[in-house]
């Protein structure tokens, strides 16, 4: 049996699950999960091996309808994310429902030439009775080579999916080592950890006023890794948020950073954070490049 490798874009509405769904193909976690909608900014590519087949998932940010710059950046990442693509997976939340976010996506991709797959996600928090109708109502709007029902966060029908995905992507020889599983860096995934704590901590507290950057990451000659993060909010009130009483609140956020890039690096790590005010990041080219994302007029 010769090798095959292909690109799968995950495309879908936010808070569709792709994250989740991506983390569950490659099978460890290499996307930030979040109870909130739009928490993947950036085109992260997650690897999965199905036995000959690598298959690089692009896990792309949700496409929504953009209101500011960071907003267009991040829809224009989504869409770039489908680009070159060997198939494309609309992943769409079955609890939810197929609301106008979903068939716009739909119709943009009614002209793109790649194979599509409809994945119907989280069909165990779903009504069953809606679940055909939301097959039928797809399908008819889109014609997709496949059908699937699963649930990334219990695993259910995700081997099927997978499979599918190895059965579909091109031959080829595999462009990353078998042990690699994204293409991320660790500097990106430091902050990216650390995002994802903030989001997860202060829930509505803290809108997309957010970002975090890495300035500093450095080695130390005993192995362990030292990282120094900004942590940029757009107002006073929001940077007291984050800090929490007497710092308690930064505190636990880097904690719990800490141990989650610790596990994720395979080291010790020593964490830094910082809480700055700047009132027009989201404005900011370099941090626009720090984080992935292209400049968009």
């Amino acid at each position: 049996m010769s090798e095959r490798c292909g690109l799968v874009a995950i495309v879908g509405a936010p808070n569709a699950g792709k994250s989740t769904l991506v983390n569950a193909l490659v099978g460890q976690k290499v996307a930030i999960v979040s109870p909130k909608a739009q928490t993947t900014r950036t085109r992260l590519m997650g690897v999965a091996i199905e036995g000959e087949a690598q298959i690089m998932l692009v896990d792309t940010p949700g496409i929504f309808e953009p209101r500011r710059r960071l907003d267009r950046a991040m829809v224009q990442a989504a869409w770039g994310g489908a680009t070159d693509a060997d198939l494309i997976a609309l992943i769409v939340d079955a609890k939810a429902g197929l609301g106008p976010k979903v068939m716009s996506i739909v119709e943009g991709l009614k002209n793109r030439p790649e194979p599509k797959l409809l994945v119907l996600n989280k069909v165990d928090i779903a009504a069953k009775d809606k679940l055909l109708v939301h097959a039928q109502r797809l399908t008819e709007a889109l014609p997709f080579e496949a059908v699937f029902m699963v649930s990334a966060a219990t695993g259910d029908g995700v081997a099927d999916l997978k499979r599918a995905l190895a059965e579909r992507v091109p031959e080829g020889p595999w462009h990353f080592p078998e042990d690699q599983v994204s293409d991320i860096t660790d500097r990106m995934l430091a902050a990216e950890v650390t995002r994802e704590q903030l989001y997860l901590q202060l829930h509505a507290e803290l809108p997309y006023a957010s970002a975090v950057e890495t300035e500093a990451y450095k080695e130390r000659e005993d192995g362990s890794v030292e990282i120094h993060q900004q942590i940029l909010v757009a107002r006073p009130t929001q940077r007291a948020i984050v800090l929490g009483k007497g710092g308690a609140q930064i505190k636990a956020i880097g904690e719990r950073a800490r141990k989650e890039i610790a596990n994720q690096l395979g080291r010790k790590v020593h964490l830094y954070l910082h809480v700055k005010v700047k009132l027009d990041w989201d404005e900011d080219r370099g941090l626009y490049r720090d984080i992935g994302l292209e400049w968009v007029e």
